[in-house]
């Protein structure tokens, strides 16, 4: 038993020194890897990690009113293959070959069904020489592809195993896109090609820090021999912004301004339309014509541009007048012939060549936008004291700085005798009141207008309505007033009459229609080149109209102007009131609003047309008018129609992936908003749905080719 009990204790005492000495190893172990061996192991960790990097956030998106995508930050993905991952090259029990070649047969089948670039056997032979190769970093397609694309190509054979055996790396990029095309770029504004420098100009630039978010950090480490980011602090997405643009009505606008550039062969040009009673801005196209003939919006001519406005100005002088009573809209003026002599500098009417106005009164003046009119009845009331002329302009706050939401906004200039460090000539105040020596950028002019349209209330113009982060508003933006009212409810009557007047007799009768009543008034104006004067290399013309509608309730205040014009008589009323007449027309269209029971029956052989489009779009107005339809969308947005005498049917319409689209039947909108996202560039002739276009629908599909849709 003794021997027993001692056998057990060396047993024990053994045991217990082996495991004394196993812990010795171990501390000093650590202390020769915390000593002499430290740098070998930094080393190596170092190694299997990487320095912490930016985690960048998504940027925030551009919305319009109506929810409508404006821009957007989208993620897309360059594909590669590490054939160096040990699992392709491992081969599988009870088979013959490696993974890889177990594989590549049908990869290479799924791949060039889905990205249609090379040939099955193309893809099989470059995948083949990159895994003999051992190529880290093979290039599986040479374009990036979308997530909804990644997600169904890692469904394919070998891919479907998970990055650590296929080898697979995304890459992603993000990428700022506008589905919309060029539709409003200047307004929504561009970000520099390094995203990280954030927005250029727009919106992209007055609301960058909101839009950018805030990065966070990620390492790159070794992990089964790939290198996997790791996050250490997330990012946080910018906030999305809300605008107060109307997709429709700067679809509209746009498309009429470009028109009538085109007519005229015009310089440039740009167009605002804003909600009256808001002050929230619909619309803003800005179209300057490029070297190859085509009109594109380089610069944003309707907030920054400071011009002589030129007689679109004459309102606020005869306003002014008016309004210290020191004339009546009755009053006559001697016109003569249609030139005027002011201290030795000749003033023209521009119907001098058929022998002038002669007797007119202050309203005919301000109809038929005379020259002389204007000038003789403003001199004569402030000869002895313009600086009241001036003061009185001050008080209706046209020289006030308006803050507006887009960088780079001009502010208007409008001199005053009393200023020892402006030149006031004896000419000044005849000039000034037809609006020259003055700078007027058109969305001052605009808010005056739309001042008068509003029974007097002068409001803040602005394009943000809300900020949202994470679908949550975080703020708000509402009308803002700048004047409860710029002049006496009397003087208003006046001159809301002499603009109707305008339309009804006077240079704006271009702008009469049966649909819906226009007031305003029309400027032309000569453009002046600085220290080289008005006549340097030939006359050139800005003419404009500004005006609102409709009259009796006005809902909409909308200004065009347009520089240099190249074909016809230079007029405001005809060539810039012919865009106001258009978008006044479409828009008022496309806000009537009518109950079913409103509408004329219609036949039953008399159906109407429904054009095709998105399947939201066809599915309200069809509701709206009682129409019984069949059908759905089925897996895709976009839809085309067919009726008979009974009900319209809805056929789902398929986008083929790399083919161009089928817009036959469908809107201008819906169209460009598929091809502009296709990656075409797109031109319009006419209006109404589409009738043809210049590249057959399913056929390849090029990025950057311009295609030509005729509407009707």
């Amino acid at each position: 038993m003794n021997e027993s009990r001692r056998d057990i204790l060396i047993r024990f005492g053994l045991v217990y020194f082996l495991i004394l000495l196993i812990f010795l190893a171990i501390i000093i172990k650590i202390v020769v890897i915390q000593t002499s061996q430290r740098p070998m192991w930094m080393k190596l960790a170092a190694s299997l990690t990487q320095a912490d990097r930016v985690a960048p956030a998504t940027r925030g998106n551009i919305y319009s009113e109506d929810g409508e995508l404006l821009a957007s930050t989208i993620p897309k993905y360059y594909l590669h293959m590490d054939m160096r991952t040990q699992a392709l090259h491992d081969t599988l029990r009870h088979h013959k070959t490696s993974l890889f070649y177990e594989k590549v047969d049908s990869l290479a089948a799924c791949l060039s069904a889905k990205l249609g670039d090379k040939s099955k056997i193309a893809y099989k032979n470059a995948m083949i020489n990159a895994y003999k190769k051992r190529d880290p970093r093979f290039l599986v397609y040479p374009y990036l592809v979308s997530y909804s694309d990644l997600k169904e190509i890692t469904q394919f054979p070998l891919f479907n195993l998970g990055k650590m055996r296929s080898g697979l790396i995304e890459d992603i990029y993000a990428r700022r896109v506008r589905p919309f095309g060029n539709i409003g770029a200047r307004t929504i504004g561009d970000i520099y090609g390094d995203e990280s420098l954030g927005g250029k100009n727009g919106l992209e630039l007055a609301y960058d820090s909101l839009l950018r978010g805030k990065a966070g950090l990620f390492s790159r480490q070794r992990i089964a021999g790939r290198w996997e980011n790791v996050v250490q602090i997330p990012p946080e997405n910018g906030a999305d912004i809300i605008t107060t643009l109307d997709a429709n009505i700067q679809d509209i606008t746009e498309n009429a301004l470009l028109k009538e550039l085109k007519a005229i062969d015009a310089k440039e040009g740009c167009a605002i339309v804003m909600e009256t009673k808001t002050g929230e801005i619909k619309a803003v196209a800005n179209l300057t014509k490029t070297a190859d003939s085509t009109y594109a919006e380089l610069r944003n001519d309707a907030f920054a541009d400071e011009t002589e406005p030129g007689s679109t100005f004459k309102v606020a002088s005869i306003m002014a007048a008016l309004d210290q009573g020191l004339i009546s809209p009755n009053d006559t003026i001697d016109t003569g012939k249609g030139v005027y002599d002011f201290f030795g500098r000749k003033m023209h009417d521009w119907n001098e060549d058929h022998g002038g106005f002669h007797k007119i009164t202050v309203a005919q003046a301000v109809w038929y936008s005379s020259n002389i009119g204007v000038s003789r009845t403003i001199y004569n009331a402030y000869k002895n004291n313009p600086a009241a002329y001036v003061d009185k302009l001050y008080e209706m706050k046209l020289n006030d700085p308006i803050h507006f939401d887009i960088p780079g906004a001009g502010v208007p200039h409008i001199k005053h005798p009393g200023d020892k460090f402006t030149h006031w000539s004896l000419t000044t105040l005849p000039w000034m009141s037809i609006g020259y020596e003055v700078q007027i950028p058109p969305i001052y002019t605009l808010t005056f207008y739309n001042a008068i349209a509003n029974n007097g209330k002068m409001i803040r113009p602005y394009l943000v309505k809300a900020i949202q982060q994470d679908g949550k508003t975080i703020k708000t933006f509402t009308t803002s007033t700048i004047d409860d009212a710029i002049c006496k409810p009397s003087t208003l009557a006046i001159i809301k009459q002499m603009l109707i007047g305008v339309v009804q007799h006077g240079t704006g009768t271009t702008l009469k229609s049966p649909y819906v009543q226009i007031a305003g008034k029309s400027g032309t104006a000569q453009i002046s080149k600085g220290i080289s004067g008005y006549k340097t290399d030939g006359i050139e013309h800005q003419v404009s109209f500004c005006g609102y509608f409709p009259v009796d309730d006005p809902q909409y205040t909308v200004i065009v102007v347009i520089r240099d014009p190249k074909i016809g008589y230079a007029s405001g009323g005809t060539m810039a009131g012919a865009v106001v007449k258009e978008i006044a027309e479409l828009v008022n269209a496309n806000k009537i609003t009518m109950q079913p029971n409103a509408i004329a029956t219609t036949p039953a052989d008399k159906m109407p047309v429904i054009k095709g489009g998105d399947y939201n779009d066809v599915k309200t107005v069809l509701s709206r008018l009682s129409i019984n339809f069949l059908g759905d969308k089925g897996s895709f947005p976009w839809v085309t129609a067919t009726a008979d005498s009974n009900y319209v049917k809805i056929h789902s319409m398929e986008v083929p992936r790399n083919c161009i689209p089928n817009v036959m039947t469908m809107g201008a909108k819906d169209a460009v908003y598929l091809l502009e996202n296709a990656g075409l560039h797109v031109q319009l002739i006419g209006r109404g749905k589409v009738i043809s276009q210049s590249l057959p629908p399913n056929s390849a599909l090029q990025k950057g080719q311009t295609i030509v849709l005729t509407l009707r």
